[in-house]
């Protein structure tokens, strides 16, 4: 079971990134997935989460009308678009998958990570 992260970069404010986390070993109906950041000197916390078999989305609230997450069963792949971004909104995006269909438990697997960096 294995999942990757494309897609960060540098990005102005009010810019936009679509992040993919490619799922290998298992399919995004087996699994919820969710998006987590972790920015510098601070805790990791979650961003989004799909359970394509449960029909269930989720956001955290700062991202809510920004963030849209989404998934392909033909490809595999969970994509995390990402509009509006800030400068908060900054720091290594992981992608993980998870038993619970609101990602709360603790993830099966972790990707390597994504920088996201938005400047002002």
């Amino acid at each position: 079971v294995q999942v990757a992260e494309l897609g960060g970069g540098l990005v102005q404010a009010g810019g936009s990134l679509r992040l993919s986390c490619a799922a290998s070993g298992f399919t995004v109906n087996d699994y919820a997935v969710g998006w987590f950041r972790q920015a510098p000197g601070r805790a990791r916390e979650g961003v989004s989460c799909i359970s394509e078999k449960d029909g269930f989305t989720g956001y955290t609230d700062s991202v809510k009308g920004r963030f849209t997450i989404s998934a392909s069963n033909a490809l595999n792949t969970v994509y995390l678009q990402m509009d509006s971004l800030k400068p908060e909104d900054s720091g290594i995006y992981y992608c993980g998958a998870f038993d619970l269909k609101d990602c709360s438990n603790v993830a099966k697997v972790w990707g390597q990570g994504t920088q996201v960096t938005v400047s002002s």
